[in-house]
């Protein structure tokens, strides 16, 4: 499987290093006292977000994961070094839950991000520690903690500007490999694609990234088809552009069909801002792309989302590039509503007396 967007990984921090009982022995030095040193504290396990990575891969043939245990304490007052980190590599978009799928720990959204998942055990103090003025000479010392262990779930949410959906078969991979570098996989039956790809879509000096999932069919929710898993990565995505099959026999159920299914996903995908096109308008006969126009305004008429939250209904063909310039204007002015939106929303309220 080229991509792999769920891993369960278990990890386990140090152990803290063990303090040192000690005493200073030297020539013409009757009364050396307690020279044992502190032990180490044990190694985190940490998660940190970087660039490069695009799927949770070497999670599947690396699911353990443990942090180096602490140095002991030694004589003549040497402290244990500490132990080295367990460091999990994760590309952006990575949320990190517990193991009950639900209690969310950490969301990686930038490179740099890092979380400390397990921190690991303290160091024992060595026998030094405990002098006293009326315990000179103490012979105890403590052993280091031990760390923390716990499974967690690494699931992976694609970060890209505007998601591609509709039913198998729309164009989507289609449209991504005219409009951007990506390679899909392309053929004329359904699921062609079985995980999701990205493409960087560069039109008139602007750039933003394309995110293209698996088709649903009806029923996707419960399963069906490949199923409603792969939803999660337009989850982040500013804008849909919603491809509708010209050569479909109902343009109107099929956009039905696929709204249905983003409204029973949930997390808001069917209140998400939606851009609605016709594709393969170049293999239909004039009076059947009417027809099939005439349906689909009828169906987002009576279904999907607010009006303000979709565009024009828009039409193109990626085979012959006609209408596709449109479309991706049409994306890109969505994306930047989207972002003044969110910078509005983000700026406190005027402060008046």
């Amino acid at each position: 499987m080229k991509f792999l967007d769920q891993a369960k990984v278990y990890v386990r921090s140090g152990d803290g290093g063990a303090g040192c009982v000690s005493f200073r022995r030297e020539k013409f030095i009757e009364f050396g006292g307690p020279d044992g040193g502190d032990g180490g504290r044990g190694g985190d396990v940490v998660a940190e977000c970087v660039d490069g990575l695009n799927t949770l891969i070497d999670y599947r043939y690396q699911q353990h994961f443990k942090a180096k245990t602490g140095m002991h304490g030694m004589g003549k007052n040497r402290a244990g070094g500490r132990g080295a980190d367990a460091v999990l590599k994760v590309p952006v978009g990575t949320q990190i839950f517990e193991e009950d799928e639900e209690t969310l720990i950490a969301d990686l959204t930038e490179v740099g991000q890092r979380v400390v998942i397990c921190k690991g055990g303290n160091g024992g103090f060595g026998n030094a520690y405990f002098t006293t003025s009326t315990n000179r000479a103490p012979r105890r010392a403590n052993p280091g903690q031990q760390g923390e262990e716990r499974t967690i779930i690494l699931r992976l949410k694609l970060i890209a500007d505007a998601g591609l959906v509709g039913l198998p078969n729309a164009g989507k991979s289609t449209f991504l490999a005219s409009v951007t570098a990506a390679k899909p996989k392309i053929a004329d039956y359904p699921f062609t694609t079985l995980y999701p790809g990205l493409g960087v879509v560069r039109r008139d000096g602007r750039e933003f990234v394309l995110a293209d999932i698996p088709g649903l069919i009806e029923g996707a929710h419960e399963g069906h088809g490949l199923g409603d898993r792969f939803l999660g990565h337009v989850e982040r995505c500013r804008v849909l552009l919603h491809l509708v099959d010209a050569t479909g026999e109902h343009a109107g159920k099929d956009y039905k069909t696929v709204r249905g299914e983003l409204a029973a996903y949930g997390a808001g995908l069917d209140e998400k801002l939606e851009i609605v096109a016709l594709s393969k308008v170049d293999a239909v006969e004039p009076e059947q792309l009417k027809k099939q126009r005439e349906r689909l305004k009828r169906a987002i008429a009576s279904a999907g989302p607010a009006p303000e939250a979709r565009g024009p209904l828009l039409a193109l063909s990626s085979a012959s590039g006609a209408g596709v310039t449109e479309v991706l204007r049409a994306v890109s002015a969505a994306i930047d509503a989207s972002k003044t939106q969110e910078k509005v929303e983000a700026e406190p309220a005027e402060w008046r007396p």
